[in-house]
């Protein structure tokens, strides 16, 4: 499967905000946006001309994309979801993202960004209702538990996680125990639960060209 393998610090300039791609670097003096808050390259520090609607809505997609890691075509299919569902086709696709294993593992606090999190799952410590899930695309559901494997609980990272607390804000869609190393999914998540800065109506806009 195809793999963005550059610095993710560069997407974060490209799109002009914090996409919280590298954990607790992003929350230092580190974090390359407020470093550098032009775009990559060799014209990135040249003023650019105003961009237009597409352009707009094509940064809105690439912003909201590269934040969850999903590849183009992955996006489109979600989208296309989204689309199929009851409600707010931007909200949908919104809360699809959102109920993805490597966000939830995320969102609970196991991991400190999202590519960690993908790594954490793809690596098979995840458990979904004890079952070992390596899927980071699998979509979790209301009542789920999320669980870390037995024989992952000596890992250095999970000791370190029990010792220390959870490694980022747990949402109240979500619990976890970090003691047990388990966590709940209590409901799907909604809109104001969501905390990125994504207009997802210029992505529906984008997609309805």
């Amino acid at each position: 499967m195809a793999r963005y393998n550059s610095s993710v610090c560069r997407l974060c300039r490209r799109e002009g905000t914090k996409l919280f791609l590298k954990g607790d670097r992003c929350f230092t003096a580190n974090c390359s946006v407020s470093k550098r808050g032009t775009a990559p390259g060799q014209h990135g520090v040249a003023r650019r001309r105003k961009q237009s609607e597409y352009g707009i809505q094509l940064r809105e997609k690439q912003k909201c994309r590269r934040a969850y890691g999903v590849l183009e075509s992955q996006f489109r299919k979600y989208y296309e979801m989204a689309s199929n569902m009851r409600g707010v086709t931007g909200e949908n696709l919104l809360i699809l993202l959102e109920r993805r294993l490597d966000n939830v593992v995320y969102r609970m606090g196991i991991a400190k960004s999202r590519p960690m999190a993908r790594q954490i799952v793809g690596h098979g410590h995840i458990l979904v209702d004890g079952k070992k899930v390596d899927i980071p695309s699998y979509l979790v559901k209301p009542g789920q538990v999320i669980s870390i494997k037995d024989t992952s609980r000596d890992n250095a990272y999970f000791k370190w996680l029990r010792e220390n607390g959870v490694a980022g804000e747990t949402h109240n869609w979500l619990e976890f125990d970090v003691d047990s190393l388990t966590g709940k999914v209590i409901k799907l998540p909604e809109r104001e639960d969501i905390d990125l800065t994504i207009e997802e109506h210029l992505i529906v806009e984008y997609y309805s060209r």
